[in-house]
């Protein structure tokens, strides 16, 4: 691992979320071996992909924003840690839902397009759906490898680990979405393309995060914040309401409980 830790850190972020997006593809290319899936594991998968986004938003993103704003503080200068880390928060949700909003999207299973009016079809809505909630991940690890960059006790190693957490509940978002698709009526092929594309937007989004954190040090807490409200918001606005639709709550809720734990023991051992 030496020859990484020599990289720039913009390229770090890229390569950890290349193996994110792998992860997400792996996952997608179930689809040619599997038609369908028992609604009850993709509950579980759903709940897990839930738990471990909880627990890299606290562990990875909001701890250490509430550590490093208070050191500013200290200092004399920044915001209280508690108001720097909920403002960050805070502005990463409504950059979400601002989002969701204004872009033209379609959510899976449901019957019509969400934003903006537009043309475009069907299978360029589904994508953009995933796509927008991938966005919060991708900058989740680039701001984590910009943080262990520059901040005094923060490690490369804890970056590490966040991508790897990212990387492992990407699988199942991956087989979670072409597999319904096939399901559906959808080619194997056309599914894994809609499949693996969520996760492009990770590696892009991965870059901007980590070169922001790079030339404006002071808004690594605000950006980490923002990385862990974004992502919450996924978690309350898709998949819980998603995993908990068909009445499979224990499943849901027992996957959540593991991927938090799974998440927490990467983050706490390996960072």
């Amino acid at each position: 691992m030496e020859w990484f830790t020599k990289l720039p850190v913009v390229l770090q972020a890229l390569l950890a979320t290349l193996f994110t997006y792998g992860v997400t593809a792996l996952g997608a290319a179930t689809v040619f071996f599997f038609k369908d899936i028992n609604r009850k594991v993709l509950d579980g998968m759903l709940g897990f992909a839930a738990g471990v986004m909880i627990a890299a938003s606290f562990f990875s993103l909001l701890a250490p924003a509430i550590e490093m704003a208070d050191a500013a503080h200290a200092r004399g200068s920044g915001l209280p840690s508690w108001a720097a880390a909920a403002i960050g928060f805070l502005l990463g949700g409504i950059f979400l839902r601002l989002t969701d909003v204004l872009l033209p999207h379609l959510h899976q299973g449901a019957g019509n397009p969400e934003g903006i009016k537009t043309n475009w079809g069907r299978s360029i809505l589904l994508v953009l759906a995933i796509t927008l909630h991938n966005i919060p991940e991708g900058l989740a690890v680039g701001v984590g490898f910009g943080a262990a960059s520059i901040v005094p006790g923060a490690s490369l190693a804890g970056a590490l680990s966040l991508a790897l957490g990212i990387g492992l509940q990407n699988f199942p978002e991956g087989a979670a979405v072409s597999i319904p698709l096939r399901r559906d009526g959808m080619s194997r092929s056309r599914s894994f393309f809609i499949g693996q594309a969520s996760g492009i937007v990770e590696p892009i989004a991965a870059v901007v995060g980590s070169a922001l954190v790079l030339s404006m040090q002071a808004i690594l807490p605000y950006a980490l914040s923002f990385a862990a409200g974004a992502m919450i918001f996924v978690v309350a606005e898709e998949l819980i309401p998603e995993a908990y639709s068909e009445g499979n709550e224990h499943i849901a809720t027992a996957g959540l409980m593991f991927g938090f734990a799974l998440m927490m023991m990467m983050d706490v051992g390996l960072g």
